[in-house]
């Protein structure tokens, strides 16, 4: 557990997290673990990881994606819990989405509230696979080669008017992420592997005819299985420094078709290079609070290339918590404390300007057995042994001497039992993307 915050110079205040899954669950944990305090967690439904937990105080809303519906269950949270302030963050991109909405097209939040995320134009301009493609491409960042179908317009006639730039099999997925989920199509997936140009065209009119009507992008597949994917977090201030950031090695994804792509186990370290680079694409945009960034090591050229950008603490974030820096410290210091250093660690400035270094600590949500089982380069299974031999792993959910409830329990012990399953059915390793 980390170290508690000092909270002496702290007004009273109460985290508010929009989003029932494992990363509103992870935020609320990081805020107990530093402040001893409960969250309240805004969900559509009491989904498991939530479910029967002592830091989470649950309240429903019948779409947290929607800002219209979520506005007024904001207002009732606020008169719930008259006294402090309010801190609001979301777990997902569409739950920022809506806060953002929220805070910046209606008065439902007073001047209790603390919603530290860009407007809703930068939102886009870092969010949005397309606009975040170009961007990497002006500033000389490495990124995967793209191709972008507009579904808005209509599609070529055949698989001569693809136009692809690169070898089959490729990546498809949405640009649009908040729509992406509003529609539904037979053999829908969080991202798509397509095996050829006639199955891209088929896939796209599918997609097209299910509603969605924004850019799908369609993208290089890097080679290399779960074990060749990278993941940074960084805090940028109010002017777009990055004052920390933590990044890791991915060595198992979750693989069923709603979860695909989520980190299931990661390895905490340092890429000073990766982190420089993210500098420059926040500076650019504007961006302050949490980028999230997904990347993945290329072996063909040696480089680690920039997928997207999360304009948020990912689903994943307790890896950050785990290897010793509590994430939400970083927002409670600038919007309800003293501020972020103005000199040494965190300040932005000099060589320790950015404070990045962590200890190898192994986040995972998954039974070590598995990560195991699936760690198969002879560096990452290195770097395993190494961390479990120390004895430094961290799964979010195991929150002992604090979560009691036994039903609670029995719950996660179902889960890890359940990934064995899910990982037998949906992953077979090797050169998938």
């Amino acid at each position: 557990m980390s170290a508690p915050h000092p909270q002496d110079s702290l007004p009273a205040f109460i985290p508010v997290v929009v989003g029932g899954d494992i990363g509103a669950y992870s935020l609320a944990r990081a805020f107990h673990e530093a402040y001893g305090i409960r969250s309240v967690v805004i969900s559509r439904l009491q989904g498991w990881h939530i479910s029967r937990s002592a830091i989470i105080e649950n309240v429903r809303c019948a779409d947290p994606f929607d800002a219209a519906q979520l506005a007024p269950v904001l207002q009732d949270v606020a008169a719930a819990h008259p006294e402090g302030r309010l801190l609001l963050l979301g777990s997902a991109d569409a739950t920022v989405k809506a806060i953002i909405r929220v805070r910046d097209e209606t008065d439902a939040l007073d001047e209790r509230w603390v919603a530290p995320y860009v407007d809703l134009a930068t939102f886009r301009a870092g969010t949005e696979k397309q606009n975040f493609t170009e961007l990497c491409r002006r500033l000389d960042i490495a990124h995967p080669l793209t191709r972008v179908f507009d579904l808005a317009e209509d599609l070529p006639a055949d698989v001569d008017g693809l136009d692809v730039p690169f070898t089959y099999p490729v990546i498809a997925k949405p640009a649009e992420v908040s729509e992406w989920k509003k529609s539904d199509f037979a053999g829908k997936q969080k991202v798509h592997t397509v095996d050829s140009a006639q199955d891209l065209l088929e896939l796209l009119r599918r997609i097209q005819g299910a509603g969605y009507r924004e850019s799908i992008i369609v993208q290089d597949r890097i080679p290399g299985d779960d074990q060749n994917m990278r993941i940074l977090t960084c805090y940028c201030d109010a002017d777009s420094v990055v004052r920390f950031s933590s990044f890791g090695r991915t060595l198992l994804e979750e693989h069923s078709p709603g979860a695909i792509g989520n980190p299931a186990a990661i390895i905490t370290s340092v890429d000073r290079e990766v982190t420089a680079q993210a500098q420059r694409l926040c500076k650019e945009l504007g961006w302050t609070g949490y980028a999230n960034f997904d990347l993945k090591y290329d072996p063909r050229d040696g480089a680690t290339k920039f997928f997207e950008l999360n304009p948020r603490l990912g689903r994943s974030n307790y890896y950050v918590t785990a290897g010793g820096h509590n994430p939400v410290t970083w927002y409670v210091d600038e919007h309800l404390g003293a501020g972020l250093p103005t000199e040494g660690p965190g300040s932005g400035e000099g060589a320790d300007g950015i404070v990045q270094d962590q200890p190898e600590t192994l986040y995972t949500v998954v039974p070590v057995a598995l990560v195991k089982h699936y760690t198969t380069l002879p560096d990452a299974k290195e770097q395993l042994t190494r961390v479990l031999d120390a004895k430094r792993v961290k799964n979010p959910l195991i929150y002992r001497g604090v979560e009691r409830n036994p039903r609670r329990w029995a719950m996660i012990a179902a889960a890890m039992t359940n990934y064995v399953r899910k990982f037998r059915r949906y992953y077979t390793p090797g050169d998938a993307a």
